[in-house]
């Protein structure tokens, strides 16, 4: 039998946590235990919106997640989602799929492309 979370409470976790942690931030590695090792040159956050958590999981939602006109030339491999659009605390970080920008390129996090779990009792 699988140790984990009741569904309910991890719907609830999540809804809360993703309720405050709207605004992601790029990283070119693991952002590590703070949220903020190996910060991409493109310092701009973009705000998502999350779906109700079902089944101890969420996603992002509404609209994809664009930077237009990338500050560096860079791999970006990870992101961090922040309290603000500036400053704030990090509440989670995860992996996107590495995709080397240049310098002035838009890169993109499609609807749907971040998705956050939690190991639910089974």
């Amino acid at each position: 039998m699988a140790e984990g979370w009741i569904t309910a409470a991890a719907n609830s976790a999540l809804d809360t946590l993703l309720a405050a942690h709207t605004w992601i931030k790029l990283h070119v590695g693991a952002p590590g235990a703070a949220g903020t090792s190996n910060p991409a040159t493109e310092t701009t956050r973009k705000q998502a919106t999350w779906g109700s958590a079902s089944g101890g999981a969420a996603t992002n939602t509404t609209a994809a997640l664009t930077w237009t006109a990338v500050a560096g030339s860079e791999d970006y491999t990870h992101f961090s989602a922040m309290t603000a659009s500036t400053a704030g605390t990090p509440g989670f970080t995860g992996t996107v799929t590495a995709n080397p920008v240049t310098a002035g390129d838009t890169f993109t996090i499609a609807i749907g492309d971040i998705d956050v779990a939690l190991t639910v009792a089974s």
